[in-house]
């Protein structure tokens, strides 16, 4: 409910600033692929919606992770308002929703996106739970070009929580990073490029103990074959 009323505030905000100026939107998924390891295999996703002008943006993010055999694993929703702040970054703010093994958490989020020094896509986001947790989450990836077509996508998110979250498997200062490199051939400019790649995932501290306490390996290693694709 609360997510809907977000939704609906922040139609109403766009369609205001788009009377001024043109409106612009697009899709993109930027992850669609399949998992590979030794323990199971997951499909995995990742996409981000956006609608809005150059001065105000609604942006709608998903991941998650469906592990064959086992279910859904991970779903996480935001919906945000996002702003420029500089030439480089944008500001943006609003509400996430996740529906992981266990119980839901909504969470308030604030944060910053845009280009780094040396054109690395970086996200940085706080979030605060229903529960009184906080954490801070680093999402970073480069495109680098080997030819006009293959791209080499290094990739890297941190995730880092500052107080306990056992219900759902999160303990205090205990961050669990993610790390990928995934080599992609744009087969149709860029809307739609298949690719292939690895991704590992490890907790530590308090989180790989929670992990390990309720039978789960605190690391996995896979092998990706997936797309990204563009509407």
């Amino acid at each position: 409910m609360t997510m809907r009323i977000a939704l609906t505030a922040a139609a109403a905000l766009i369609a205001g600033q788009a009377a001024a100026e043109p409106l612009i939107w697009g899709v993109q998924v930027e992850q669609f692929e399949q998992r590979f390891g030794s323990d199971f295999d997951a499909t995995a996703w990742k996409l981000d919606a956006l609608i809005g002008t150059d001065e105000l943006k609604l942006r709608y993010l998903s991941e998650g992770e469906y592990v064959d055999g086992a279910g859904l694993e991970r779903f996480e929703n935001q919906v945000l308002l996002q702003v420029p702040i500089s030439d480089f970054f944008d500001a943006k703010a609003g509400l996430r929703y996740d529906a992981p093994r266990g119980p839901d958490r909504a969470y308030a989020t604030v944060g910053v996106q845009g280009l780094a020094p040396q054109w690395f896509e970086v996200d940085l986001d706080l979030f605060l739970s229903e529960k009184g947790a906080a954490s801070v989450r680093l999402d970073a990836d480069y495109e680098a070009l080997i030819t006009n077509r293959i791209i080499l996508t290094p990739s890297l998110e941190v995730d880092l929580p500052f107080a306990d979250d056992k219900e759902i498997g999160i303990g205090a200062f205990g961050p669990t990073i993610e790390v990928g490199a995934r080599l992609s051939y744009d087969l149709i400019d860029r809307t739609f490029s298949p690719y292939v790649g690895v991704h590992y995932e490890r907790a530590f501290g308090a989180t790989a103990d929670l992990r390990r306490a309720d039978g789960e390996a605190a690391d996995a290693l896979f092998v990706v074959v997936g797309a990204r694709m563009m509407f």
